[in-house]
């Protein structure tokens, strides 16, 4: 059973700085891609930022130069500081995994449970 655990979420004013946290655990193999999405009150699901397992990096343009994405694989966690927030960026987040449990098995999407970030004054 896989599962992945965020945290660092909560309340902060404009301007200010967060740092999330995932942590993958369970019966892990192998993992690939790891990454952030968001959902704000009313949209679709986004992308945010992404994080390969040979290092390359993607954002969504407008956490360029805000956000970083960063990775251990040794304990298979990944990392969303974001900076500068702004109202813009209220949602819950979710961390997303791709993930081949055992040597056999393809790989295939992980979430967690999402973990609200709200920028307010």
């Amino acid at each position: 059973q896989v599962q992945l655990v965020e945290s660092g979420g909560g309340l902060v004013q404009p301007g200010g700085s967060l740092r999330l946290s995932c942590a993958a655990s369970g019966s892990i193999f192998s993992i690939a891609t790891m990454g952030w999405f968001r959902q704000a009150p009313g949209k679709q699901r986004e992308l945010v930022a992404t994080f390969t397992y040979g290092g390359r990096t993607n954002y969504v343009d407008s956490v360029k130069g805000r956000f970083t994405i960063s990775r251990n694989n040794a304990k298979n966690t990944t990392y969303l500081q974001m900076n500068s927030l702004k109202s813009e960026d209220t949602a819950v987040y979710y961390c997303n995994a791709q993930i081949a449990p055992n040597i056999k098995d393809l790989y295939r999407d992980y979430w967690g449970q999402g973990t609200q970030v709200t920028v307010s004054s």
